[in-house]
């Protein structure tokens, strides 16, 4: 099975007919993470000002233009197509040099890549529940969309994590230590 056939194939009937409205969770769903995607784009605009690592900043900026601002601007005219009101945004966040502030007042490149990291696990899980919960074929494709976005993303900042030594997991399972 191929997801993107599959998907294909779900979508084609709404391409030249008439969609039926939004439902309620739709909605709800698309507005949350139309939210969600901004509040997380700023978070992550305040972090390219403040880390050292030229990689994680690189993967910031990344994340920013390839990520987050496309789905964003999507949502945003999805929207507005449908004549859904749209939440009021906080305005971009300035670049600048801030990585002079003391240590104890900023979020280190470590805590940086892991609040990165776990909010692109939260968009992942979000994108599915629209996904699945969604009714119009169109709205489960863009959810599928953002998955496949924040998956590739994840990868590459996944590696970028092991390199560094920031990525933070379990301890390694020992059966054999249970009955010690």
């Amino acid at each position: 099975m191929n997801v993107m056939e599959v998907l294909n194939d779900a979508i084609k009937p709404f391409l030249d007919g008439e969609k039926p409205p939004l439902n309620v969770g739709e909605v709800m769903n698309l507005w949350f993470y139309l939210t969600a995607t901004e509040q997380t784009m700023r978070g992550e605009q305040v972090s390219f000002n403040i880390v050292h690592d030229e990689e994680l900043r690189d993967k910031l900026e990344e994340v920013i233009n390839d990520v987050h601002r496309p789905i964003f601007e999507e949502l945003t005219a999805f929207l507005k197509a449908e004549g859904i009101p749209l939440p009021q945004v906080s305005p971009d966040k300035p670049v600048g040099d801030f990585r002079g502030i003391p240590e104890g007042s900023r979020l280190s490149d470590d805590e940086v890549a892991n609040l990165l990291s776990f909010n692109i696990v939260l968009g992942i899980n979000y994108a599915c529940r629209g996904l699945t919960e969604s009714v119009r074929p169109d709205v489960a494709a863009m959810f599928a969309r953002f998955q496949i976005k924040k998956l590739t993303f994840s990868i590459v900042l996944k590696d970028l994590m092991v390199k560094r030594g920031w990525l933070k997991a379990p301890p390694y399972y020992k059966p054999e230590a249970i009955g010690d």
